[in-house]
C-alpha cells in the first residue's frame, strides 16, 4: 500500500511537471545549417517565399521582427534587394489537423530519471515538451483523441549577388491552434536563440510567455 502510495504521489508531481511546461513555454524543433561570415555590415532585404504574402500585414510583421534579430546581431537594412548583400526569404504555414490518441497509463505503470530523460510507458519513449505525454493535460487509466496543428517556419539567407546559400533554417513546434500569429513570433525567437547555430544541428528550444525569462535549450 506504501508503495502504490509512493507511485501516485510521483505521478501526480510528473503531471504537474508537464502541465507546468506547457503554461510556462512553448517548446520548438530548431534545426539550422550555416556557413554565415562575421557580420561586418553586410546589409540584407527580406522577401517572402510565397509570392502572395508580398505586401501583406501579417508577413510585414514577422519580418519586422526578424529584421530586429538581424540587426541585433550586427547585419544593416538595405534600401531594396538590389542593394541589399543578403538576401533573406522568409516562410511560415500551419499543417492540416493532426489526430493522436493518447492512452494514459495507471498508477505503478512506467518509470523515469527525471526532468530532461524519457520516460517510458509501455514501449514508447516521450521527453518533457515535444512528445511530453501530459502535454494534453489529461489524467490516468483512460484513452483520449486530440487534435493538433503544427506551426513552421522556415528562414533561408543567400548572398545576393551569385545566389550562394549561407543560411537554412527550420522551426516547427506543436500546439492546440492553427493561428499563426499566435506561434509564429515565438518560432522567430527560438530561430535567433544562439543564432546562427551549430551546423546540422537540431535542438529543442523553449520560449517563455513574453515578459518571462530568456528563451532556453
Amino acid at each position: 500500500m506504501r508503495i502504490n502510495k509512493l507511485a501516485a504521489t510521483v505521478l501526480l508531481g510528473m503531471s504537474a511537471l508537464g502541465l507546468s511546461a506547457c503554461a510556462t513555454g512553448l517548446t520548438t524543433q530548431v534545426s539550422r545549417f550555416q556557413a554565415l561570415p562575421s557580420p561586418e555590415g553586410q546589409s540584407f532585404a527580406i522577401v517572402p517565399m510565397n509570392p502572395a504574402d508580398q505586401g501583406g500585414l501579417e508577413f510585414s510583421g514577422y519580418a519586422e521582427q526578424v529584421a530586429q534579430h538581424l540587426q541585433a546581431v550586427g547585419y544593416a537594412r538595405a534600401p531594396s534587394v538590389d542593394r541589399a548583400t543578403l538576401v533573406v526569404q522568409l516562410g511560415y504555414g500551419v499543417s492540416d489537423p493532426q489526430t493522436e490518441i493518447v492512452s494514459y497509463p495507471s498508477y505503478g505503470y512506467g518509470y523515469g530519471y527525471g526532468l530532461g530523460y524519457p520516460y517510458y510507458w509501455g514501449r514508447r519513449a516521450y521527453y518533457w515538451g515535444w512528445n511530453d505525454p501530459f502535454w494534453y493535460g489529461g489524467g490516468y487509466g483512460d484513452i483520449r483523441t486530440y487534435t493538433y496543428y503544427v506551426t513552421e517556419l522556415d528562414l533561408d539567407i543567400r548572398r545576393r549577388i551569385d545566389n550562394v546559400a549561407l543560411f537554412e533554417g527550420k522551426a516547427k513546434a506543436r500546439s492546440r491552434t492553427d493561428t499563426p500569429s499566435k506561434v509564429v513570433p515565438s518560432l522567430v525567437e527560438a530561430m535567433f536563440t544562439g543564432f546562427p547555430g551549430n551546423s546540422g544541428e537540431t535542438v529543442k528550444i523553449t520560449i517563455p510567455p513574453e515578459g518571462k525569462q530568456q528563451a532556453s535549450y
